[in-house]
């Protein structure tokens, strides 16, 4: 039985960077898989105008195509600022996508994330996911966002993985969809640079006896 995937992220790049192999190995496996962004992912930087924001999204589609996703979806809320919105603001429209796909598995960010828009993502999608009757998700689970998840204080909500997926044939892939977000993407040795989140791909396979891998916190799981 195929599933359907939906990851929920606060910018577009966070899907590459936090589950970009993951969700390859859906596609590849005949499961359908979309993404639905919170945050324009530029509106809050300096001297941004429209253009950047196009840019961005031209980015994203090429990401799209290469991860095999079924569609983006863009809510575009002011970046870097969810937490000035009142948390319904966030969740109405995502239970409305969610509402539409009934989607069984949601990957979203971790918690204890620096980003505070990655923060308000993962709270919107436990609210709007809280298992009621009839409930189409079944499974959540948390990915990690370097430059976000490894720079917050210790004391916060530390990222524990719980949860790996092997990617050894979708790194390049992976890789291929990082690449179209090269604007994004940083110099090594920084941690968003790709060597170093291909190095941790391989880092986190070899700790589970893979090629590579992806980790994840899970969040739910429910089994009927």
């Amino acid at each position: 039985m195929s599933n359907i995937v939906l990851v929920v992220a606060a910018h577009s790049d966070d899907e590459a960077l936090g589950c970009g192999g993951t969700m390859a190995r859906h596609v590849a496996e005949g499961d359908t898989v979309y993404a639905l962004f919170l945050a324009d992912g530029t509106s809050s930087r300096a001297g941004a105008d429209p253009a950047d924001q196009e840019r961005r999204q031209q980015a994203a589609e090429s990401a799209r195509q290469l991860l095999g996703v079924e569609k983006y979806y863009y809510l575009d809320l002011p970046d870097n600022r969810l937490d000035s919105l009142p948390l319904i603001e966030v969740v109405q429209p995502l239970e409305a996508v969610i509402e539409e796909l009934r989607p069984n598995i949601i990957y979203t960010h971790h918690y204890g994330d620096l980003n505070v828009d990655h923060r308000v993502a993962h709270q919107a999608v436990l609210t709007a996911c809280r298992p009621q009757p009839h409930a189409s998700v079944k499974e959540i689970y948390a990915f990690q966002v370097m430059s976000s998840t490894e720079w917050n204080s210790p004391g916060v909500v530390p990222f524990l993985p719980s949860y790996a997926v092997d990617i050894s044939y979708y790194l390049a892939i992976k890789e291929a969809a990082l690449q179209a977000y090269a604007l994004e993407m940083r110099a090594f040795p920084h941690s968003r640079s790709i060597p170093h989140l291909l190095d941790l791909a391989r880092h986190n396979g070899a700790v589970h006896g893979l090629e590579a891998a992806e980790v994840f916190m899970q969040i739910r799981r429910i089994r009927q």
